[in-house]
């Protein structure tokens, strides 16, 4: 199936929205590749978390919380002026989607933007998993 890629860099504490919603929603995606990377790594001490959701965010935080259902993948990078550098990220790579993603961005020590590549994989979803994807997405948004 084909991949489609985005990447963008944000400041502390925005949201992006990716859209990727269609008119008969006959269209799924998984993340299959995350990654994250601050603007100038080992530069000084900072922390980045970087969150995607299945829908709107109202707030930006720094907690990661895996019992979150719209949560569809979270990222650590860190760098403590050059000594180290690291990151980490978690795919939750069972959950398909045909509604936008939303990421968030909230930066727990430092001040510089950070940087984020996401690669999707399109699937086509039969008239049974569109509407299953479509309810969920309605359902976590009436929550």
């Amino acid at each position: 199936m084909p991949i489609k890629s985005f990447r963008g860099q944000m400041i502390d504490g925005t949201v992006d929205r990716i859209p990727l919603s269609t008119n008969k929603g006959s269209i799924g995606y998984r993340i299959k590749t995350f990654k994250i990377i601050t603007k100038s790594p080992g530069a000084s001490s900072e922390e980045d978390i970087v969150k995607i959701y299945s829908i709107p965010q109202t707030t930006v935080d720094a907690n990661i919380d895996f019992s979150d259902n719209t949560l569809l993948a979270a990222g650590f990078a860190g760098t403590n002026a050059g000594a180290w550098y690291a990151t980490d990220s978690i795919v939750f790579d069972n959950m398909t989607f045909n509604q936008d993603i939303y990421i968030t961005f909230k930066k727990d020590a430092g001040s510089s933007p950070t940087n984020y590549y996401i690669e999707l994989e399109q699937v086509t979803l039969d008239l049974n998993e569109n509407t299953v994807a479509t309810l969920r997405n309605i359902r976590n948004i009436a929550e």
